[in-house]
C-alpha cells in the first residue's frame, strides 16, 4: 500500500467511526429485469448517516462518510461532489474524485468502507472540469490505478486546462494534469474481473462528458441497473451564446437523448443534489426509480430550451436597437 499522508491518516480515523462495514455482494452480472424492481426499501444505516451528515451542507470539499448505495456500489465523495466506488473480486473501479483537496477524503472513505485504496485498478471520469477531475492525479498516484476516458475528455485531463471550445472557458480553474492510460469510445466497456461498466458519450455539460452504467446486485440476488449520469446542465461563461454554436447545441441535445435512454434503475449524478441523492438515501423520496434518467433529462431539456429562447429574444432585442 502507498504511504498515506498524516492528514489522510487522521481523516481515516474519523471516517471509520461512521462507516458501515462492507459485506460481500452477489456477482454484478446476476440477472433480474428492471421491470421487476421493487419499491424503495428501508434505508441502510450508512445511507442514513451520509444523508444526515450532509443535511444543509453541499460544499464541494465538505467531508462526508462513505455509504453503500446498492450492492457493490458505494458513495465515497464529499457532500457536494460525488465519487463512486464499484467493488469487485479482482479489484475496484473509482469514478470521479472531486476537487484536488478532496483526494485524502476519498481515499479515507474507501478505507473506512472496508476496502484498500491500492486495490482500485481503474479510475474513470464524468467530465473534464476541475471540480470532478481535480483529485484524479493524486488518486492515481496513491492507488496506482489506470485512468480511462473519452478522447474528448483526455486532452483536458492531461493538460489540466479547459479548451477555448468549452462554453465555460475562462471561469474554470486549472487542475493537476493526469495521464490517461486508455481512450474509450461511446459504448465501450471497462471490465475488471466480474465488473463491467459501459461508457456513454453524453456531451451536454462538456465535450467529454461521459455517463457510466453497470449492473449491481445485493447479497439476496436482487440486481439493478446503476446509472452515473453526467451533469445535464448546459451552462456557460458570461457572454457565451449557444445560438452562435450550432455544433454545441447538437452535442447538448445528443447528450440529453442518450441520458434519457440509459438503463437506469438507480440514478446517481456528479453533483448529488442534482438527483436529490441524499433525500433519496434518507427515505424521503424513492431511491430506486426506473424513470429517473428520463425525468432528469426532461428537466434539463426544458431548461436548455428556455436558455435558447432567452438567447433568441436577447438577440432580437439587440437587432432592433
Amino acid at each position: 500500500m502507498k504511504n498515506l499522508p498524516t492528514a489522510l491518516a487522521c481523516t481515516l480515523l474519523l471516517a471509520a467511526c461512521t462507516a458501515s462495514p462492507a459485506t460481500s455482494a452477489a456477482p454484478s452480472g446476476a440477472a433480474t429485469g428492471s421491470e421487476a424492481v421493487a419499491p424503495a426499501e428501508t434505508p441502510n444505516p450508512g445511507a442514513l448517516q451520509l444523508a444526515e451528515a450532509c443535511k444543509g451542507r453541499d460544499g464541494w470539499a465538505d467531508a462526508a462518510p462513505p455509504a453503500r448505495l446498492f450492492g457493490n456500489t458505494w458513495y465515497v465523495g464529499t457532500c457536494g461532489i460525488s465519487a463512486i466506488l464499484v467493488t469487485g473480486k479482482q479489484g475496484h473501479v473509482l469514478i470521479d474524485g472531486g476537487l484536488p483537496e478532496a483526494a485524502p477524503l476519498v481515499l479515507a472513505n474507501i478505507a473506512a468502507a472496508g476496502f484498500k485504496p491500492e486495490d482500485v485498478r481503474w479510475i474513470l471520469s464524468s467530465h473534464e472540469h476541475f471540480d470532478h477531475a481535480g483529485a484524479l492525479a493524486a488518486l492515481k498516484h496513491a492507488t496506482g490505478a489506470r485512468v480511462a476516458a473519452l478522447s474528448d475528455a483526455a486532452e483536458v485531463l492531461e493538460s489540466g486546462r479547459a479548451t477555448a471550445e468549452d462554453p465555460q472557458f475562462g471561469q474554470l480553474d486549472p487542475f493537476p494534469p493526469v495521464p490517461v492510460d486508455k481512450h474509450v469510445t461511446s459504448g465501450a466497456h471497462v471490465t475488471l474481473g466480474d465488473l463491467d461498466l459501459t461508457a456513454h458519450a453524453t456531451p451536454t455539460h462538456a465535450a467529454g462528458s461521459t455517463s457510466w452504467t453497470w449492473r449491481a446486485c445485493d447479497d439476496r440476488g436482487k440486481c439493478l441497473n446503476i446509472a452515473y449520469a453526467d451533469s445535464a446542465s448546459a451552462i456557460s461563461a458570461k457572454g457565451y451564446r449557444f445560438t452562435d454554436h450550432p455544433a454545441r447545441i447538437a452535442g447538448v441535445r445528443k447528450g440529453l437523448e442518450r441520458i434519457a435512454a440509459l438503463p437506469c434503475d438507480l440514478l446517481v449524478t456528479p453533483h448529488p443534489g442534482a438527483s436529490d441523492l441524499f433525500a433519496r438515501l434518507s427515505g424521503a423520496a424513492p431511491l430506486i426509480d426506473p424513470a429517473a434518467c428520463r425525468s432528469y433529462a426532461a428537466t434539463a431539456t426544458a431548461r436548455f430550451d428556455q436558455r435558447l429562447s432567452d438567447e433568441a429574444a436577447e438577440e432580437a432585442k439587440e437587432t432592433r436597437s
